[in-house]
């Protein structure tokens, strides 16, 4: 492969292939959108509390895969990566859909979404309420409150604080949306420079360098605020680590899925080789490890130690049948990928990796799922008042919710990701390292 065996303008997706496509899933996403609100402010109570999860689950699903975009941009620019520069535009196309997400994240700023989702803030509320004599404050209140529960609350009041929680979420989209918007700008704005070099491919690193630590913050303290707040009471000091090897997992299976299925719309043929492939399957084995070593981890450490506040979520997890999808969880996401991974001739098959791509996708959202709907019968039947004396653990026909959540949500991530994909060129094709990558052998 030589310079002049790639296009001077480089390959841009006909947008005319994926307008229909397009118009469909913004016309999805926005009526969904707006019915999903108005159900959740005056829908019946049960099924209100029930589509809260399901909303929330379908929301993190596709933000942890933005989320790993984020980080495979900001690998490749931080490590000089040449091989990658083929598949860098898509890394950056999949991440910048991270910005977007806030439009899907707006419900859960409702305080009647709230109310079923996070027992802390209803407990602020309620606290603040009960100290009229002291400007409603929660923390007083928390503070003289004899339920352990609510001292445990007020020890943490701190960072479960209702404003600093706003705070938190609009700097998070704020901070890591600018880090990806700069990357991505300066990166369409080398397929028009006429005289290329490496001064932008350094500023790109400068810039990543220090943008690591604010994927890394975000992602972290999202994680947390979104979903280990689910419960209060409980937390790992690994969970951070572990939402990050399942989202950098399944964002490499996207860009795989994206690569394959633009070759077979005739692009990339000229810069994407099996070569990539195989490297990007490396990647993905390598992430299929990382993630078991992380689960195992937090697993053990937390059943070794066995404190209360720590036991409950595994406890949750592993009560009637939740223990199958837990035990499904460990052989489908970690043994059978695995196994199917290590060999090195299959990764260069590009029908195998897009079935891996696939399997990857489904067996996250498995996890996602693990990580949230077990919450959902405990917190909705306490809101909602219908638990009595027995605790529900599951709500018969909510999963109907889960799949209409996952259906809008996912039209608005497909249109946005479409959008990127068609507004620039496929790969940044003024790259000194363009070459390279197109003649990678490994």
């Amino acid at each position: 492969m030589t310079s002049k065996d790639i296009p001077a303008g480089g390959e841009h997706l006909d947008r005319g292939k994926v307008a229909k496509c397009m118009r469909i899933c913004a016309v999805v996403a926005v009526v969904g959108t707006v019915l999903s609100v108005l159900f959740l402010l005056l829908g019946p109570e049960k099924w209100r509390g029930s589509y809260a999860f399901s909303w929330l689950l379908a929301f993190f699903y596709f933000l942890t895969i933005t989320l790993g975009g984020c980080f495979w941009t900001l690998l490749h620019n931080v490590s000089n990566s040449g091989w990658g520069t083929s598949v860098r535009r898509i890394m950056e196309n999949v991440g910048f859909v991270f910005p977007f997400m806030l439009v899907f994240a707006l419900p859960l700023l409702l305080p009647e979404v709230q109310r079923f989702l996070y027992e802390w803030m209803e407990l602020h509320r309620g606290a603040a309420d009960g100290r009229p004599l002291l400007g409603g404050n929660a923390v007083e209140e928390l503070h003289h409150s004899s339920d352990p529960h609510d001292h445990l609350l007020y020890l943490k009041s701190w960072f479960l604080s209702i404003p600093f929680w706003y705070f938190r979420f609009f700097f998070y989209f704020g901070a890591l949306g600018f880090v990806i918007w700069r990357l991505r700008k300066w990166s369409i704005e080398q397929d028009t420079d006429p005289n290329p070099g490496t001064a932008r491919l350094f500023k790109q690193r400068f810039h990543s360098a220090w943008g690591i630590p604010i994927l890394a913050v975000c992602l972290t303290f999202a994680a947390i605020d979104w979903v280990m707040g689910l419960d209060y009471t409980w937390f790992s000091t690994m969970w951070g680590v572990y939402v990050f090897a399942g989202s950098a997992l399944n964002a490499m299976a996207v860009i795989i899925f994206l690569t394959l299925w633009l070759r077979r719309q005739g692009y990339l043929e000229k810069v994407v080789s099996t070569e990539h492939y195989h490297l990007m399957g490396k990647l993905a084995f390598t992430f299929t490890v990382f993630w078991a070593y992380i689960s195992f981890s937090q697993f053990f450490l937390i059943w070794y130690a066995n404190i209360t506040e720590e036991t409950r979520y595994f406890l949750l997890r592993n009560t009637e049948n939740w223990n199958v999808l837990s035990i499904g969880l460990v052989a489908l996401h970690f043994f059978a990928p695995f196994l199917l991974l290590i060999r090195s001739d299959v990764k260069k098959k590009p029908g195998f990796m897009l079935f891996m791509s696939c399997y990857l996708l489904s067996l996250h959202l498995l996890d996602v799922y693990h990580m949230i709907i077990p919450e959902r019968g405990p917190s909705v039947g306490m809101a909602a008042e219908t638990m009595g004396h027995e605790p529900v653990l599951w709500i018969g026909g909510a999963w109907l919710l889960d799949i209409v959540a996952l259906v809008i949500i996912g039209c608005g991530f497909l249109y946005f990701l479409l959008r990127n994909l068609t507004s620039a060129a496929l790969y940044p094709h003024r790259d000194p390292r363009i070459l390279e990558s197109a003649n990678v052998h490994n």
